[in-house]
């Protein structure tokens, strides 16, 4: 059996550009996996193998490797940093027990690594941090320590401090150890010598060093006292003190360098074996009832356990659908059948693979820690437990963000709506935050998603990778609509033919909501006019009702709905008369609630060169921007503020020509506030043209 303490299953993640990939290969060619390093730049990059990451030089899909560090198994998972595919962040984020938290050394702590730090926050998993590119003009080690204090509001524990800056960067120093790690100028990984620390560094490493065993001693009490009378604890025990700590998520051993430079790796590896947390040391995943409750039962990491996998992403490759599974429990072993908890249904598990991005290694068994990926599997989507049948459990489940944009596509050739069909069922399947919608009136396919680029991703994809060349529409903004009046009303649902006839009748009110409710129901009926068995049919009448609002069509969202009386025919009444009164109810009263349409406003992170602080705030402005912050940086300032999506359309295009390409720009979505009378009025007339044509 496998030792589980030798595993570490991590994820590599930040901002877009930070240097999460070029990490990832010095840390495969250091480890042996790989012997020529691919860069970024060159569009050749292990972990980037698509044709759209290798153009674009970013990270799309989050891809899985796994390698060795000595006797230490690295199950490492390469994220993307661009806003649009947070969901491959949040994803492996939930699957991991570690992860590198890579800064750049220049751009600091950046809009995506807020919200990736949080996504590791929420997921409770530990974390070192890599403060990357110090070779490069305007980086500052220790400006960037005290963004992760001041923005992210977490306690780095400064493990190495770099020996020069910029282009005279050359080296890192050791703190706990007292040693400089000095490369020469050949650009090896290799090439390096452990020297003494610099003459002029002492003083600042001796700083450095008290503060790291003090925050460290924290976890043993007995060390503690021992080093306030005066004695030192020995490198083991501070060690053992740092892993603690790191796993509690007290702090974040702190590392610098340059990737690029091959500068600095070493030691981040050697951290990820002393500090980040083997399988057998992370809280046990916890088990769900059907509607999500927790139930007390957990997912122990043992081998000898009933099986407990989650399904974490879906991918298709021209061998078929590929299921990437993380292993919480029990083995799972070729030719095998497992319970899909969520379907209710059991798979036979095929082929078992080892992922090395897109190549693989077969594997006759996996066992709890692993992460693997099974071929052929039919029924099984993100999210979802694959458990022993006869001891079955669900794993706690993941929750996807809702799109905000949408665009209509159809096939160039009329006789490839099929081939369209089969092509979006599969990336559907792969990527639970695109939605694929058929317009009931029109027949038009309408995508959406989580941003411009995550949309011309999939386009380029249904070109490419599944040769269905489409036509495509303008985006669209997904707006919604709410309610800001309350309103008392009834309705009564008659209709008699031969026979049994239909009745029922509710009295009701309609009132706006909590903010973020969606929507909700109650019912204070007393004394059985309106029965118990008949509540949620009229329930159900509603919700159905709130997809599609009074305004322009839009789902409506934040709206409590009570049932406060009614009444019933003892042969007439059934649960369809009172769903078909909800119906008619609700055509009847949003109407006179005030219906207001409301619009997704993007948290936009601008960071442009200070001459062009001005243009960018007035064009920001003159988009309805509400400006939040504004920082200057060594290299830029960078602005904060809410826009709403609308106005975001080409945005980025606009941005280059006012700052000479030189500016940058992310946003995620923020919050629904209410639309502008003026820009209200004419979504409104839009979208009833083009429901009416």
């Amino acid at each position: 059996m496998t030792d589980l303490t030798k595993y570490r299953n991590i994820g590599i993640f930040a901002h877009v550009d930070a240097g999460k990939t070029t990490t990832t290969e010095r840390i495969l060619n250091l480890t042996g996996k790989i012997h020529k390093i691919g860069e970024v730049h060159d569009g050749e990059a292990t972990t980037d193998f698509m044709d759209q990451e290798r153009e674009r030089g970013i990270t799309i899909q989050s891809a899985a490797t796994s390698t060795f560090w000595g006797d230490y198994r690295l199950n490492i998972i390469d994220t993307p940093g661009h806003v649009d595919f947070t969901i491959e962040v949040y994803r492996s984020l939930k699957v991991l027990d570690g992860g590198i938290g890579v800064f750049c050394g220049s751009g600091g702590v950046e809009p995506q690594s807020e919200t990736n730090w949080r996504y590791a926050n929420d997921s409770r998993v530990a974390r070192i941090i890599f403060v990357n590119k110090l070779d490069r003009v305007g980086s500052d080690f220790y400006r960037v320590v005290e963004q992760v204090q001041g923005i992210l509001g977490a306690k780095p524990l400064v493990m190495a401090l770099p020996i020069g800056v910029e282009d005279n960067f050359r080296g890192i120093v050791d703190v706990l150890m007292r040693e400089a790690w000095v490369w020469d100028g050949s650009n090896d990984p290799q090439n390096y010598k452990i020297e003494a620390v610099p003459g002029d560094m002492t003083d600042l490493v001796e700083k450095y060093r008290e503060e790291l065993i003090e925050n460290a001693l924290e976890h043993d009490d007995d060390a503690m006292e021992r080093y306030l009378d005066g004695e030192e604890p020995d490198i083991e025990t501070i060690k053992d003190c740092v892993r603690k700590g790191t796993i509690a998520l007290d702090f974040f051993p702190t590392y610098c360098g340059s990737a690029f430079k091959n500068k600095g790796i070493q030691p981040v590896l050697n951290a990820v074996v002393d500090y980040l947390p083997d399988p057998t040391e992370v809280n046990p995943q916890p088990e769900v009832d059907p509607e999500g409750n927790e139930t007390g039962e957990f997912a122990v990491v043992d081998p000898g356990k009933p099986l407990r996998a989650l399904a974490f992403k879906i991918m298709d490759d021209r061998y078929g659908a590929l299921t990437f599974l993380r292993i919480y429990s029990g083995t799972m072993r070729k030719g095998s059948t497992v319970l899909n908890t969520a379907s209710g249904k059991t798979e036979r598990i095929g082929r078992i693979v080892e992922m090395h991005a897109d190549s693989r290694q077969e594997l006759d068994s996996a066992q709890a820690g692993d992460i693997v990926a099974v071929l052929g599997m039919k029924n099984v989507k993100t999210g979802h437990t694959l458990s022993d049948e006869n001891v079955p459990a669900t794993l706690e489940p993941m929750i996807f963000p809702d799109p905000v944009i949408s665009m209509s596509v159809a096939p160039k050739d009329k006789g490839a709506s099929e081939k369209l069909g089969i092509a979006l069922g599969k990336m559907v399947a792969e990527d639970p935050s695109f939605y694929v919608n058929t317009d009931p009136e029109s027949g038009e396919v309408i995508l959406q998603g989580m941003g411009e680029l995550h949309l011309d991703i999939k386009v380029d994809l249904l070109k490419r990778t599944h040769n269905v060349d489409v036509e495509v529409g303008e985006p669209q903004v997904a707006y919604r609509e709410t309610i800001t009046q309350r309103v008392e009303d009834t309705y009564t649902h008659k209709k008699q033919t031969g026979g049994a006839g239909q009745f029922g009748r509710i009295d009701y009110v309609v009132e706006p909501g909590e903010l973020g409710s969606g929507y909700s129901f109650e019912s204070k009926v007393t004394g059985g006019n309106v029965p118990r068995e008949f509540w949620p049919a009229i329930d159900k009448g509603f919700r159905d009702c709130m997809a599609e609002g009074v305004l322009a069509g839009y789902p409506c969202i934040d709206v409590k709905v009570t049932l406060m009386d009614g009444a019933y025919h003892a042969v007439d009444s059934s649960a369809v008369a009172f769903e078909l009164a909800a119906r008619a109810a609700y055509r009847q009263s949003m109407v006179k609630t005030n219906p207001q349409l409301l619009e997704p406003i993007m948290k936009v992170d601008v960071f442009t060169p200070e001459p062009h602080v001005g243009d960018v705030i007035g064009d920001l402005n003159r988009r309805r921007g509400m400006i939040k912050s504004q920082e200057s940086a060594s290299t830029g300032v960078r602005i904060q503020g809410d826009v709403p999506l609308a106005e975001m359309f080409g945005y980025i295009g606009d941005l280059r020509t006012m700052t000479s390409g030189r500016g940058q720009f992310s946003m995620e979505f923020s919050h629904y506030s209410a639309c502008p009378k003026t820009v209200a009025d004419e979504v409104i007339r839009i979208t009833r043209e083009r429901n009416a044509a």
